[in-house]
């Protein structure tokens, strides 16, 4: 008695998993670009520093009202700018990671766990 494989594990499956990979591909870039091309805004201190940076982790801008420039206590500040720049950055790799595992479709691929 002969055992008979399912067509996709006979020559024809290597194929529809080379097409599958191939789109998968072709998602992580539109999702890189995609998340690359948005904007991502913090604002901290009850909006007295705002940071603004892309997709690309690249920042673009920090705002500072003038309230909260006080001479005697630039550590303040520099907390605050600092928190606006890290919660942004924070929500461009999450927005990142969330895509590309999207673009996964749950497809865990030996030897690239995160691809990022």
């Amino acid at each position: 008695m002969k055992a008979r494989l399912p067509d996709e594990y006979r020559g024809g499956g290597q194929a529809a998993m080379m097409r599958q990979i191939q789109k998968m591909q072709e998602d992580m870039a539109r999702v890189q670009e995609e998340v690359e091309d948005s904007t991502f805004t913090s604002s901290v201190g009850g909006g007295a520093v705002t940071a603004e940076c892309n997709g690309k982790q690249e920042m673009l801008q920090i705002s500072i009202s003038p309230e909260v420039i006080d001479p005697e206590d630039a550590e303040m500040l520099e907390d605050l700018v600092l928190a606006a720049v890290n919660e942004a950055l924070s929500q461009a790799r999450e927005a990142m990671e969330q895509g590309m595992e999207q673009a996964k479709g749950g497809l865990n691929l030996p030897g690239m766990p995160g691809l990022m």
